[in-house]
């Protein structure tokens, strides 16, 4: 079984956000819900970076019901539904008030494989975790974590003793409209 570490602590988040962003890359996003531990290395995330970013859900300050946690405090999750279809986790970053996350857009899978199989109805290992909504779908994340701490709980970052950090390749962010080409998608070069 892989060893998956010990959380990260708040101090970790609670810095900026495209650092932490990059620093997550080669950290496991652990997940112990519905009493099943399944786990995978974080390959892919991008940076929102705050109330000036335009993409981020708390451009301009604004605060609603579905974004509230993203004004939180770093190191709780930020978990939201993408299109109405899909859950999507994020990590707050920075501190208490100012709405800056990291998403996490994939995962190289690596703990309870047939359990992500039996939830995302495939079997096809590549796919399990390629994607936001994927990743949360295999890991069973739901709205339910939204405002959880990160560093205990049911869903939690990890990183192990022997951590490494991977060759990173950045890009534009996906998925969205606006800010498209600010270099806030970090990817690692081995996932």
């Amino acid at each position: 079984m892989t060893r998956t570490g010990r959380p990260l602590g708040k101090e970790f988040y609670a810095r900026d956000t495209a650092r932490v962003a990059r620093d997550l890359l080669g950290c496991y996003l652990v997940s112990t819900i519905g009493g099943r531990r399944t786990a995978g290395r974080i390959v892919e995330v991008e940076a929102y970076i705050g109330p000036h970013d335009p993409a981020a859900h708390g451009f301009g300050n604004r605060r609603s019901e579905r974004n509230q946690s993203m004004f939180g405090p770093p190191g709780t999750a930020y978990v939201y539904r993408s299109y109405g279809i899909h859950w999507c986790v994020n990590a707050v970053t920075e501190r208490d008030g100012y709405p800056a996350a990291v998403l996490i857009r994939a995962l190289e899978p690596a703990v309870g494989l047939g359990v992500m199989a039996a939830r995302r109805g495939r079997d096809e290992r590549r796919l399990l975790c390629a994607g936001p909504g994927r990743l949360c779908q295999a890991l069973g994340i739901t709205r339910a974590q939204d405002g959880a701490s990160l560093s205990r709980g049911p869903l939690r970052i990890t990183r192990t003793v022997e951590f490494r950090p991977p060759a990173v390749a950045i890009s534009g962010r996906v998925g969205i409209s606006k800010a498209v080409d600010w270099p806030l998608r970090f990817t690692s070069a081995a996932g």
